[in-house]
Formats: C-alpha cells, structure tokens, sequence
C-alpha cells in the first residue's frame, strides 16, 4: 500500500474501493493464453486501476513473493508446475497468510471447491465463468469478500490427516518447499542443488528440517505427504 494517502489506506484496509485506488494482483497460472486473456477480462472490466503480475509456475509465484509480499490478491490455478494439488494453497496461506488467494482452476466438481476452503481460500472462480463472472468475483474480493460459486453438495470436512498434512506443509519455508517438490520428482540432492544453485550441503540440511517437519524419515514418505494434497484427494 506504498504511495496511498491515509484516506485511501484506511478505506483499503476496510475494504472500501476508492478512486485513484491501485490494486497489485499476482496471476499464477501455466497457460499464456488464459493469463493473457485474465488480465485483459481484468483490466477492462474493473474500475480502479490495477497492477498485474504474472507466474507460470510455483517457483515463479515464489520468486514474485520473495521480491515483496503486499500483493492485494493472488489468482491460483491449482495445476502448475511444482505444484501437488493443494499444496501450492497450503504454502501461501501458511507463508503469507496476510494476501487474499482465490483459486481459478478447470477442475469445478464441489469437492474440489470445499477442500480450496477448507484450506483457507478467499474464493473459487470455475475457468469456465463469463468474464462478467470473473470481474464480478475478483471485485468482491478486493473489497474485503468472498467469492464461492453454488455448489450442490458438501465433500465433508478435513479429515484428521488432512489437517495434519496442511499444517505440516504450511510449516516449511518456500526453499523448503521448493526442495520437496524436487525430491517428489526423483532429483537426487545433487540435482536440487544444481538447480537451486546452492551446495549439496545445504540441500541435505533442507531435507532434514523437511523430514523433522513432516514426521517422515524416508525420501518416499516425504512424497507421499505431499501427494495428500494433490486433487485426486478430494473424493470421500
């Protein structure tokens, strides 16, 4: 809220939209086309003015919240690259638990809506609504809401281990996560640190924090506690 007046961030933080108002969203999505056409639906449709940033990935997301973290919203899709599910929800709201995310994914069944939030979503946008639809739920958020669409039926509540699991994952730090998702993907910690650029004894000490955090003691224990969250876990 850098550069508001104290009129404009009082009515911001109460969620009044105000003239002159500058809203900061964060587009995470891997698709160019849906990103390029959500930021046009957005930036005609709304009326204040508006800041859009873009990531195709979950490491891209972190990079965007490592450079600053007064983001006004961020636009989640749930399948990205380096993402299990709802595990890229899980670490923004443990990690940055002050920036509204709402969840825009193709994947709209009921149970999927409820676990987004269960797991501590702001709103759901189906990819298949109007750009009307769209604006209309992106607005609401920002002026302090929620945004749910109509669902049928409930999945339930989080189960014992689901609460566990999403504690547990909202506890790791984003290099940590980053380092996880890696070795759910078979890298070696050699291979980490190549592509994290850091040495391979720092890799290790980040799984074992990861393996302390999540009460595992193998590489394949850690994965499959990352794969609670993938989406598939949504049926009951």
């Amino acid at each position: 809220m850098a550069g508001l007046t104290p009129s404009q961030r009082q009515q911001k933080n109460l969620g009044i939209p105000c003239m002159g108002l500058t809203y900061d969203i964060l587009i995470a999505d891997d698709h160019p086309l849906f990103r390029s056409a959500l930021k046009q639906a957005l930036s005609s449709g709304l009326g204040a003015d508006l800041r859009l940033t873009e990531a195709g990935s979950i490491a891209e997301l972190q990079n965007c919240l490592d450079q600053r973290s007064d983001w006004d919203l961020v636009l989640l899709d749930l399948n990205m690259p380096g993402a299990y599910g709802f595990s890229g929800l899980v670490l923004l709201r443990g990690q940055y638990p002050q920036i509204p995310v709402v969840v825009i994914s193709a994947q709209e069944e009921a149970a999927v809506v409820t676990r987004a939030r269960d797991f501590g979503a702001s709103g759901f946008i189906p990819k298949s609504s109007t750009l009307e639809g769209i604006q209309a739920a992106v607005t609401e958020v920002l002026e302090g809401g929620v945004c749910w669409p109509a669902q049928s039926e409930d999945s339930g509540p989080l189960s014992d281990q689901e609460q566990a699991i999403s504690a547990q994952l909202a506890s790791l730090t984003p290099q940590q996560f980053r380092v996880l998702t890696m070795v759910c993907d078979g890298l070696l910690n050699k291979q980490i640190a190549y592509e994290l650029n850091v040495s391979e004894a720092t890799v290790k000490a980040h799984v074992t924090a990861i393996f302390r955090k999540l009460g595992v003691r193998t590489r394949t224990q850690a994965a499959l506690a990352l794969q609670h969250m993938e989406l598939t876990q949504t049926g009951h």
